[in-house]
């Protein structure tokens, strides 16, 4: 990660709270436009960002890993479903499979997935800044902006 996605995500650590107040606050007067104003603002933030020179939510954080995600994981690595979860995963308190260790084992050290074309819905989503109904995960979203520099200028652009 450069310097200035460091200065992003510790601004967005040292704003959490106000950030996320002001989002809320956004986020009650209309529902609809937030998740337009998202839309737009993911769209500007990813014409020019490659994730692959950052990855640090692969370095540093887990997906949940689904039922299905397991089941198509397991079969494209060719073990069953059981080894991987053994291996790799463990249930957290919410009750998901999520990867024991950091940074995630599939991650290369070119910061591209070894299992990109079977990874879990929750990668293949991330980092969550285009999807409808953005009001529902204003807590996720203020969390991926101190992991995530592009959802940390996401949010920034938002609240200037």
């Amino acid at each position: 990660m450069n310097n200035s996605d460091k200065n992003l995500i510790n601004k967005s650590l040292s704003n959490k709270k106000t950030n996320k107040k002001l989002l809320t606050k956004i986020t009650l007067k209309d529902k609809k436009k937030i998740d337009q104003i998202f839309e737009i603002e993911h769209q500007k933030e990813f014409e020019n960002r490659d994730c692959l020179e950052c990855a640090n939510c692969c370095k540093t954080t887990s997906p949940i890993f689904r039922d299905t995600d397991i089941k198509r994981i397991s079969s494209s690595l060719k073990m069953k479903e059981h080894e991987l979860i053994n291996d790799l995963l463990f249930l957290d308190n919410k009750n998901d499979y999520v990867l024991k260790n950091s940074p995630c084992s599939f991650l290369n050290d070119d910061n591209t997935c070894s299992i990109y074309n079977v990874r879990p819905l929750a990668c293949k989503e991330y980092p969550h800044t285009n999807r409808k109904k953005m009001h529902q995960i204003i807590d996720l979203t203020i969390k991926n902006s101190t992991i995530c520099p592009a959802v940390s200028n996401i949010i920034t652009n938002i609240l200037k």
